[in-house]
């Protein structure tokens, strides 16, 4: 059983893409639906036109024989030439970033546990798998890193999914440990269907369902200082993010959000996220405005609950128990606490509660 999962999982990260080209201003979008025969394909075209844009569209897909073959995908962010996508099968959520260029589509950089949401497209981790490549026909063949071999087996494969029928490309990987898989691939749909199997077992996804115009949305956690009782407050808000939205941005504004029983104020109106991420070191680094400080009128046991505030959400958001907070690039410093180079906040949730 191990052995399936592993090269299951294996599976999910060579071929968990369904839409990555940046798309011409005002091109449609695509539209599947169930027919009786296969949608045509007039020529095989590039690799590219099998990754149209899909900014602001989920992607589910349905699975069989193994609990994690159901995921879905979104598009957090698009550039020019690459794409990171969203996949959550329900045991782990990843984060994959891909670039289309020079003939090929190749998985550039991956992040398991990725449950935040932060602009990868800049980076690469050396994988450098690739996924699809020109010329499409059949014979074309490439080996990726790890020995396994990948050729195109079909340029005209007719693939039945719960969304419709379709004319797809068939890649097939032959993994170096054992085992296979094959892709489908439909000209400006993406990925439609993944089959891989093995001795003693087979596991498919198939596309579901496309649902355009809907956002990426994320339950938040944020924690509030009372000054009056000196205890920690918190609240989960739903956020939306649609393609390419400042994750920063979204949560700064929905920190500053009003309503009723909030006990205090952690973001002043005029405050700034001048940059927030988490490091390579394991920590959240948070840049703010000066605006924080001279904005937050408070004694210093009040200004120590803002900053255990801050340290909560930023920390619980990204996942991290230390949060480095500096003030426009320079160490945090007010009337009554100052941080030192490298001194970090620590999260503590322990007595925090729930806001009715």
């Amino acid at each position: 059983m191990k052995k399936v999962l592993a090269l299951f999982m294996s599976a999910l990260l060579l071929v968990f893409v369904s839409a990555c080209a940046k798309q011409p201003e005002g091109a449609a979008s695509p539209s599947p639906s169930a027919t009786e025969s296969p949608i045509p394909s007039n020529e095989a075209g590039s690799a590219s036109d099998y990754y149209p844009a899909a900014e602001n569209t989920h992607y589910v897909y349905q699975g069989e024989g193994n609990e994690y073959a159901s995921y879905d995908v979104y598009v957090d962010y698009t550039s020019e030439t690459r794409v990171q996508q969203r996949l959550n099968n329900g045991g782990t959520v990843l984060a994959r970033v891909v670039e289309i260029a020079d003939g090929k589509v190749t998985c550039v950089y991956s992040r398991e546990e990725s449950y935040y949401r932060e602009n990868s497209l800049l980076k690469s981790d050396g994988r450098q798998e690739v996924l699809l490549m020109d010329p499409i026909k059949t014979g074309t063949t490439w080996t990726l890193i790890d020995g396994s071999v990948c050729t195109i087996t079909g340029t005209d494969v007719s693939v039945e999914t719960p969304s419709g029928t379709y004319s797809t490309v068939a890649v097939e990987t032959a993994y170096s440990s054992g085992g296979k898989s094959v892709e489908y691939y439909a000209k400006s749909i993406g990925l439609v269907k993944t089959v891989s199997s093995g001795e003693g077992y087979e596991v498919s996804s198939s596309l579901s369902e496309i649902q355009k115009d809907v956002p990426f949305t994320q339950t938040v956690r944020f924690y509030y200082p009372d000054g009056n009782d000196g205890n920690i407050y918190y609240k989960d808000l739903e956020l939306s993010f649609k393609t390419n939205d400042v994750t920063r941005t979204t949560l700064e504004n929905a920190y500053k959000q009003q309503f009723e029983g909030v006990p205090g104020t952690v973001l002043s109106e005029n405050t700034k996220i001048n940059s927030l991420y988490l490091n390579d070191d394991g920590m959240v680094y948070i840049d703010l405005s000066r605006d924080f400080v001279t904005e937050m009128n408070a004694g210093s046991g009040y200004e120590a609950q803002i900053l255990q505030c801050v340290a909560n959400t930023f920390g619980t958001y990204y996942g991290s128990d230390k949060v480095i907070l500096t003030i426009d690039n320079d160490l945090y410093e007010s009337g009554h606490i100052k941080l030192n180079q490298g001194e970090y906040l620590t999260v503590d949730t322990k007595e925090s509660t729930a806001l009715k």
